[in-house]
């Protein structure tokens, strides 16, 4: 349940009612206008409902300059309101995190800046210090850091909405992200090569089918979590799909000359930033995460073809390398 506060022309309000009343709200009310010749209006809106509704004052509100639209988060209301009651007159959505929310949300995690370059240098350190060390807890806490999942979810967002701009600014955010993990990670394994034989780092090295499943689900789980609001999933998601030890070992192997063994963390890391890509964008279709616009969905559609043409292709010459290179090590 969310508070959507509508600020408006006094001449909307007789409309902004008529939409709340048409998609049956929980509760709305309104007070005096303002100095400014405004409205404040607000609002009580179940799951169910909330889309349909963001889009309707979109529909009358997007060409006012002096309007805006507030999604606040409600922790309680009272009296207590039977969610099944009435179901007829709603039309439900498929997920509880509307459009804009989750764009608020994810899209936070394409900014390419200082904070997000730091993060990925701390967690390229903790990560390669847990490899040398075979410390599965110091892996497991850079795993919890993360920083490169969010630009990898956030693609295959942009993609669904045919967001060019943001699609760009992911896409730069996730190379760069890669980029410094693997520059540190060379200099680290230039530094120490004869650290380079813990288990942990081997296990890094041997890529499978099982791997490609894995990954598959857990960017699908990723997109689940963030659209059902489930927060908590995320940490079980960063730590099954994690992409910087992978990052790191491959780094490491290649700084210290074991090219052989860099490849197979290569592949492991190839593979896991290709499923993660392909499993949330058919996530992101099945929880119907699309454009408002008749327009914006015409652009989403050329950008999702295009999307799962080269993700489809690449996930079938990484699985072609992974079978090839399995039959060589037999």
């Amino acid at each position: 349940m969310r508070v959507i506060e509508i600020i408006a022309d006094a001449g909307h309000l007789d409309t902004l009612t008529g939409i709340a009343e048409q998609h049956s709200v929980t509760d709305f009310w309104y007070g005096a206008e303002g100095a400014d010749g405004r409205h404040v209006l607000r609002m009580l809106v179940d799951d169910e409902s909330r889309q349909v509704v963001i889009d309707a004052l979109q529909n009358l509100l997007g060409s006012s300059d002096t309007a805006r639209i507030i999604i606040m988060p409600v922790e309680a209301s009272l009296p207590r309101t039977d969610d099944d009651a009435d179901t007829e007159n709603k039309k439900s959505v498929s997920s509880k995190q509307t459009r804009e929310e989750l764009y608020d949300r994810i899209e936070k995690e394409a900014h390419l800046d200082s904070n997000f370059l730091l993060l990925v240098c701390l967690s390229t350190i903790v990560a390669s210090i847990g490899l040398i060390e075979d410390n599965v807890a110091v892996i497991v806490g850079a795993m919890v850091i993360a920083p490169l999942l969010g630009p990898n979810i956030s693609l295959a967002f942009a993609t669904s909405l045919g967001d060019s701009e943001l699609m760009w600014r992911s896409l730069k955010t996730n190379l760069a992200g890669l980029g410094l993990a693997l520059l540190m990670a060379i200099v680290i394994g230039a530094i120490w090569p004869s650290y380079l034989n813990s288990d942990e780092i081997l296990v890094r090295t041997d890529v499978g089918l099982d791997d490609v499943v894995l990954a598959l689900a857990s960017g699908a789980a990723a997109v689940l979590s963030l659209a059902t609001g489930i927060a908590s999933a995320l940490v079980g998601v960063m730590v099954a799909v994690a992409l910087l030890p992978p990052a790191a070992a491959l780094g490491m192997l290649f700084g210290s000359g074991q090219f052989e063994l860099a490849l197979g963390a290569g592949l492991l890391l190839a593979v896991n930033v290709v499923c993660v890509n392909l499993s949330a964008k058919l996530m992101f279709l099945f929880k119907g995460v699309t454009p408002r616009t008749w327009l914006e969905k015409r652009k989403a559609r050329q950008s999702v073809a295009i999307y799962f043409l080269i993700w489809i292709v690449t996930l079938g010459i990484l699985l072609a390398a992974i079978y090839l290179r399995q039959k060589l090590l037999v």
